[in-house]
């Protein structure tokens, strides 16, 4: 059985503004003091995965920043550059297409590049469960987190809890909850939270679009019929730019009639925006959790991060407080999930040297 890992890279990590940039976005940041989120991402798939079967995709803006984040570890071909984003079936159903073309058939794991996992060797057993059930049922399999607080920032799975076993039926893929929902899910205990991680074969995955959505389908037919010829990259650029943009969630994963679900416990987060830091790093006895050089007087349960300069706080509470090189963020911790508002308004005002 051939096992494939493919990373998803090509988000921009506007959340993460104003560390997170177009020329560096969040999954080549360094925010665990480890490496960067990508390369993380590769070393913890690599321990299931071979390394050679890795694949990257990515914007073609970001091809360079990519070559020179993951030299050493992924090949240069493997890094597959998408000319425009096309939301994650598209880029998907390319990285499938390509295997397929150029490789064969086998089991695809498909992971985002910026999650962080605290308990690698767990992530690892539940990663192989998922790959060996894809392998024997042709079922497509998603990965879910056990929810340890009532979030209205992650979609949900609810499973059938009647089902034996670790791998369970997907009843219902639902979205981003209020708050009174997403108490009762927590409540109900058969739901988890969605990871957006897959396990399916190629060759199951592409059937998928060729019944669920077949003009995604056709289009990466196209761009497969020309691979490994001297108009791949002419048709790739043609073609990908007028595909359809949807999720894998919405095109596929909600419509299929064959998806389980496998509970992960592995200390995951999905570092979405400044607030996942706190489970990055310790709090401090006020709550609040601090990088870089800092100075905190009567200050409690904020998030500070200082790239290069002293951040000094007085009789603040539930602040996020960043520093880069040219620009500082300050915002409620409430709103963190919506900092993107700011990299809006940047755009509107004509600021994008800031982005």
């Amino acid at each position: 059985m051939n096992i494939y890992g493919v990373i998803l890279a090509g988000g921009g990590g506007t959340r993460f503004w104003p560390l997170s940039r177009k020329d560096l976005p969040k999954q080549f940041l360094n925010l665990t003091g480890t490496d960067l989120m990508v390369n993380e991402t590769i070393d913890r798939m690599s321990g299931v995965v071979d390394q050679g079967n890795i694949f990257i995709v990515t914007s073609k803006e970001q091809a360079e920043l990519t070559y020179q984040a993951t030299e050493g570890r992924i090949e240069k071909d493997h890094i597959l550059l998408e000319p425009a984003a096309r939301n994650t079936a598209a880029c998907i159903a390319y990285a499938a297409e390509t295997i397929m073309k150029k490789y064969g058939d086998g089991v695809m794991c498909v992971l985002p590049s910026d999650h962080y996992i605290k308990d690698n060797d767990g992530f690892r057993k539940v990663m192989s469960r998922a790959i060996d059930t894809a392998n024997e049922t042709d079922a497509l399999i998603t990965v879910g987190i056990h929810p340890t607080f009532a979030a209205t920032g992650y979609g949900y799975i609810r499973y059938d809890k009647s089902f034996p076993g670790p791998v369970k039926e997907v009843a219902e893929f639902v979205e981003k909850p209020d708050i009174k929902t997403a108490k009762q899910y927590l409540q109900e205990g058969c739901y988890l939270w969605n990871s957006g991680m897959f396990f399916w074969k190629v060759g199951v995955i592409l059937k998928q679009f060729q019944t669920l959505l077949p003009d995604i389908y056709q289009k990466v037919e196209q761009i497969g019929d020309a691979i490994n010829t001297p108009m791949e990259e002419a048709v790739l650029n043609e073609v990908y730019p007028v595909i359809p943009k949807i999720s894998i969630d919405y095109g596929i994963m909600e419509r299929a009639d064959n998806v389980k679900v496998i509970a992960g416990e592995f200390g995951w987060n999905d570092v979405g925006s400044w607030d996942a830091l706190q489970a990055l790093y310790e709090e401090d006895a006020n709550g609040n959790v601090i990088y870089g050089e800092q100075i905190h007087v009567d200050t409690h349960n904020c998030i500070c991060y200082a790239k290069t300069k002293l951040i000094a706080a007085l009789g603040v509470e539930d602040l996020i407080i960043v520093e880069a090189d040219d620009a500082i963020l300050v915002c409620h911790r409430d709103k963190a999930q919506e900092v993107r508002r700011v990299v809006e308004e940047l755009k509107n005002n004509g600021k994008e040297h800031y982005l």
